[in-house]
């Protein structure tokens, strides 16, 4: 289902649109690199050829350059993958930004032939933890307020139990965690802008961010997380989910009651019953 106009949008999609045009002039594209290079050694170890792959990407020359026989599609609401169409999908470090993320795995789903392979990679929530830890506590001395300037980002049970709720099988979540070091934490937001992972929320605040809450925002980081080889640590976080369009195919739970072997047998220990 895709999200109701009724429903409040997390993204604002023409300004992640304008963010990603203007991270391609100067481009930072070494997370998006090394989530290509995941995504590729996960395939190398899946026993079976993938002939029609699709993707999904708000950087699709990069995307192309790496599967250069894939149909490369941008992460727009509605996906512009044909039904049935291909055996692989890969939704490829965009889902965070998605309004709808259950309907971005649903489309893709539907675009799976029969035992076709979902993967998709994003931002999970322990990527920029000290930065948003440092942000709300500069503008809460400054300014004494908050205001939205880190992306909300979902955890690894949460965004598994996604896969199911797409109607997607034997699925599969996993975690890389990431442990980047920079100069300051300025350096880290020119990186971000530079991946175009600058702040695009919706409900973000209009004006600059002021001066006052800026300076405050880099004692607070350098005083409160720095890497032990010098500088500034910046977490990062990458959850890769995978699943499996639905195929007579494919394992089936046995029905409950249809076991032929005691499970204390197995394991070579005394069965104990226990009391009413």
């Amino acid at each position: 289902m895709l999200l109701s106009m009724s429903q409040t949008l997390l993204t604002d999609r023409p300004a992640l649109l304008r963010q990603r045009a203007r991270a391609l002039r100067a481009p930072a594209l070494f997370l998006q690199e090394l989530a290509a290079d995941e995504i590729e050694d996960r395939l190398e170890l899946v026993n079976k050829s993938f002939t029609a792959p699709g993707i999904v990407s708000g950087f699709p020359e990069l995307w192309q350059a790496r599967f250069p026989e894939a149909v490369v599609v941008p992460d727009e609401e509605v996906l512009a993958l044909g039904p049935g169409a291909h055996d692989l999908v890969i939704h490829a470090l965009c889902l965070h930004w998605a309004n709808d993320p259950v309907g971005q795995l649903v489309q893709a789903r539907r675009a799976l032939r029969p035992d076709g392979l979902l993967l998709a990679v994003l931002f999970g929530g322990g990527s920029l933890q000290e930065l948003r830890a440092a942000l709300a506590q500069a503008e809460a001395d400054v300014a004494g307020g908050l205001s939205p300037r880190v992306l909300p980002m979902g955890e690894i049970r949460d965004l598994g139990a996604l896969l199911q709720r797409a109607g997607l099988a034997l699925p599969v979540a996993d975690r890389l965690p990431l442990d980047l070091c920079y100069p300051d934490a300025l350096a880290l937001m020119r990186d971000l802008r530079a991946m175009g992972e600058g702040n695009a929320m919706a409900a973000r605040p209009r004006g600059m961010l002021r001066r006052e809450v800026l300076a405050r925002a880099c004692e607070v980081y350098a005083e409160n997380f720095a890497h032990a080889q010098g500088g500034i640590r910046a977490s990062a976080e990458m959850i890769f989910l995978a699943g499996w369009a639905p195929d007579p195919s494919q394992p089936q739970p046995l029905r409950p009651g249809s076991a032929v072997a005691r499970l204390a047998d197995a394991l070579g220990t005394q069965e104990t019953p226990l009391g009413d």
